[in-house]
């Protein structure tokens, strides 16, 4: 791995650390891809910057940065969330 890839994978793994959670955009590249707007929960990111989700569809599946697009969920969003599940914890 050269110093360039191992700087895109940390900047990657401080971005989106355990726990974050995302909002998947749109996939094309998987022959089963999740649907758009599956929101779910960062795992890991590796050492090359797959970033590692449990989607809320049940699905587990590594995210590629630069192929596949996804955002962060927004406070606002985060805050919806942590209303309608009472009594569950969502790390921001």
């Amino acid at each position: 791995m050269n110093k360039y890839e191992k700087n895109f994978a940390e900047r990657i793994k401080n971005n989106y650390p355990p726990g974050t959670r995302i909002l998947l955009l749109k996939m094309e590249n998987d022959p089963r891809p999740i649907e758009k707007n599956t929101r779910g929960t960062v795992l890991a990111v590796d050492d090359i910057g797959t970033i590692h989700c449990a989607f809320d569809n049940g699905r587990t599946l590594g995210l590629i940065p630069g192929e596949d697009v996804y955002r962060k969920l927004t406070e606002p969003e985060l805050k919806e969330e942590q209303a309608q599940k009472p009594g569950q914890i969502i790390k921001m």
